[in-house]
């Protein structure tokens, strides 16, 4: 029995039987001897009885023997000179006899040729005396239909106890059967299931379980969903180009003159394609799970003005003012933090090339960085600006339409800023804020959209990153910095 529903019978039918055990071993002792006392009680009464009249008892005694039959037990009398008569001269011993001769009473069990016998003996007032002897084995022998009924009782428990296990088994099983079809149902691809919950409290919040997960799958389906869509628009979009101009150069209808431009073209539509690739790769790589950090000291300062010397000739071409802003370091101090510097730079190549694309020419792009005061923390050792460590912020800045509330709230979701203003304001392949933001997630980092700023245009991007304070002894050598990473720009 594999099943719940089979288990929770087995182990009720076994505790069932367990207890019926337990009960039997316990209650036929109890039986037996509550018979035997009874008895030595009713015979102790019989005897008293004889003692105190034995004319009158012996009359009454053979009339009910005589109107009832045979009685269940035996009479025996004792001479002065300590001669027994009847039944119990097979059963006492002189030395009991006497006993009784002497004045005392006695309530004995004793065995004798392997049966067992209830005795009470009484003295008489005249002398002598009499006793009363049962044996036990009629005692047992009357007690074995209570036995017999206390059985039948225990038996029909049992079988109770039994049906009841059952009923409850399919009364909690019930649920999890139809939980367990629902949940296959959604692994072969149904994902119209809805459950009512139903049973324990466990079992509702498995329901409830599986409810959650089928809206969380449809969700999640429906966002893939999209994205593939929007992806293959995208890569179709270079790819019609690209065979509208090699069947035009099959069939001969480019000019000598016009062949440079069309290989201008077909260069620039392979590298939108190679992006893409490049795009999805990224992602992939994110999700896996050697995905490894290389973590260093990295004064943040040399780090952007590396980022400000690789992107100027960019934005040169772009006609946008490419700004670095970073603070007053005093006494020459760093700027530090403890991080990859390879996966920040590749962030920040990721916000500059989106912030590029929509910053309209002759207007700046802003690369700033600012430390940012936190609570004092007993176990982080304080700095030169303000006592505690605080947090170093990276600021990037353009100068495009911005970004409403609406936006800011799904601006790292893939292609979702892509699909929305497509035809409206430039737009690349819509991974590149989602890269940004995984890797961000990937090394603990903060990456946020900032409110905007009522002084100043475009939208504003901040990776925070808690502050390393430098060693004492000496400042540490500026981090060289990664060049630019291929397929980092969006």
């Amino acid at each position: 029995m594999r099943s719940l529903a089979g288990r929770i019978t087995l182990v009720t039918a076994a505790v069932a039987i367990l207890a019926v055990l337990v009960t039997g071993s316990t209650a036929f002792p109890l039986i037996r001897s509550a018979a035997a006392e009874q008895a030595r009680q009713q015979l102790a009464r019989q005897a008293d009885a004889f003692a105190a009249a034995p004319a009158a008892s012996q009359a009454l005694d053979l009339r009910e023997r005589h109107l009832l039959g045979p009685d269940t037990y035996d009479i025996s009398t004792i001479t002065p000179a300590g001669a027994l008569s009847g039944p119990a001269a097979q059963i006492l011993t002189p030395g009991e006899a006497q006993q009784v001769l002497s004045g005392q009473k006695i309530s004995l069990t004793l065995t004798r040729g392997g049966f067992q016998f209830l005795v009470e003996g009484r003295p008489l007032n005249k002398g002598g005396g009499i006793v009363l002897t049962r044996s036990l084995d009629e005692v047992n022998a009357a007690s074995a239909q209570l036995l017999q009924r206390t059985v039948l009782a225990l038996a029909a428990g049992l079988l109770i106890a039994v049906l009841a296990g059952t009923l409850l088994a399919r009364r909690l099983s019930g649920p999890l059967v139809t939980t367990a079809a629902a949940a296959r149902r959604m692994a072969a691809g149904e994902r119209t299931v809805h459950l009512e919950p139903a049973g324990v409290s466990e079992v509702r919040a498995v329901g409830d379980a599986i409810n959650t997960l089928e809206n969380a799958l449809l969700a999640s389906e429906s966002r893939q969903r999209e994205f593939l869509l929007s992806i293959s628009h995208e890569i179709r979009t270079p790819l019609t180009a690209m065979r509208g101009y090699a069947e035009a150069l099959e069939d001969g209808l480019i000019p000598p003159e016009d062949t440079a431009g069309v290989g201008q073209t077909l260069s620039a539509e392979t590298d939108r394609l190679d992006g893409f690739v490049r795009d999805l790769l990224a992602l992939a790589r994110l999700e896996a799970d050697d995905f490894a950090l290389d973590l260093r000291p990295v004064d943040v300062v040399t780090l952007l003005e590396q980022v400000q010397r690789a992107w100027q000739a960019a934005a040169t071409q772009a006609s946008v003012e490419l700004t670095l802003q970073v603070p007053h370091q005093e006494a020459g101090e760093p700027l530090l933090v403890t991080t990859d510097p390879q996966r920040l730079r590749q962030i920040i190549d990721g916000l500059i090339g989106n912030a590029l694309r929509i910053t309209p020419p002759g207007q700046p792009l802003v690369i700033r960085a600012g430390l940012e005061s936190t609570p004092p923390d007993p176990t982080t050792p304080g700095d030169r600006l303000g006592g505690t460590c605080g947090v170093v912020a990276i600021q990037v800045r353009d100068s495009g339409p911005g970004l409403t509330p609406e936006d800011a709230a799904v601006a790292f979701n893939r292609g979702a800023l892509a699909r929305r203003y497509t035809g409206q304001r430039p737009t690349g392949s819509g991974l590149g804020l989602s890269i940004a933001a995984r890797l961000a997630q990937r090394m603990n980092l903060n990456l946020t959209v900032e409110p905007p700023d009522p002084t100043e245009d475009g939208a504003c991007f901040c990776i925070r990153l808690p502050r390393t304070p430098a060693p004492p002894s000496r400042r540490p050598a500026p981090d060289k910095g990664p060049s630019i990473i291929p397929g980092s720009v969006p």
